[in-house]
């Protein structure tokens, strides 16, 4: 899938930014679908093919926030970036929580807005493009990266979008140190709102879903004042 011509959900009630937006992708080159509703966009998941997910968190018929949540249970492989007037931090972390791999607040800037749908179509693309990429085995750990599906020991584990990235970037090269400047251009690039900090929190969440018991030696290893490295036996 090219970012150029990729098909793009618009899930916005408000009239003008929809027209506006979709016109604004549509010269950049994009497909563009749009929904006004909860339930709009639920029948436009159905009856097109959708590569990437704008969605308003505040709609007629409910929250956008089931809507991520949905897509993340039912689609994991398809970005969603939450597009909201709710820019408190605690907004902010709950949208992520639900699944949306961005969050971007309104009034925004198109440039900037057209800038992370590429970032999030480039990094959608590149999970899993390289045929001899597309299954990582690290001794019990299996990453099934067109699938989206990671196992432990034929235990299958289901992690968020970002989650699955990290683990697939340190994969990649496991056995060898990735620093954090690199893990946080290549999963979350230069857009991330946040610290570093939030590196740290998934590195912990990719832990403790792997099945590492307190105490135990842990499968990433945290090189101080360096990065993280994927332990290879």
């Amino acid at each position: 899938m090219k970012t150029m011509g990729a098909a793009v959900l618009v899930v916005e009630d408000d009239d003008l930014i929809a027209s506006s937006l979709g016109r604004a992708l549509r010269t950049a080159g994009y497909t563009v679908h749009s929904a006004g509703s909860l339930v709009a966009a639920r029948r436009a998941l159905l009856d097109e093919t959708i590569d990437l997910v704008l969605c308003d968190l505040a709609l007629p018929d409910g929250d956008g926030l089931d809507l991520v949540s949905e897509l993340r249970r039912d689609q994991p492989g398809l970005p969603v970036v939450a597009l909201t007037a709710r820019s408190e931090e605690g907004d902010v972390v709950a949208g992520l929580a639900a699944g949306a791999i961005d969050y971007v607040t309104k009034p925004f800037r198109l440039a900037e807005l057209q800038a992370r749908i590429a970032a999030q179509l480039r990094r959608r693309d590149a999970v899993g493009s390289s045929p001899d990429d597309a299954v990582i085995e690290v001794g019990d750990l299996r990453l099934d990266a067109p699938a989206r599906r990671v196992f432990v020991a034929d235990r299958e584990v289901q992690l968020r979008p970002r989650e699955f990235e990290l683990l697939v970037r340190l994969g990649a090269e496991a056995g060898k140190v990735v620093s954090r400047e690199e893990l946080m251009r290549d999963v979350w690039d230069e857009h991330w709102w946040g610290s570093t900090k939030t590196l740290d929190v998934h590195i912990n969440t990719l832990r403790r879903k792997l099945g590492e018991a307190p105490g135990m030696p842990s499968c990433i290893t945290t090189i101080r004042g360096v990065g993280y490295r994927l332990e290879s036996p």
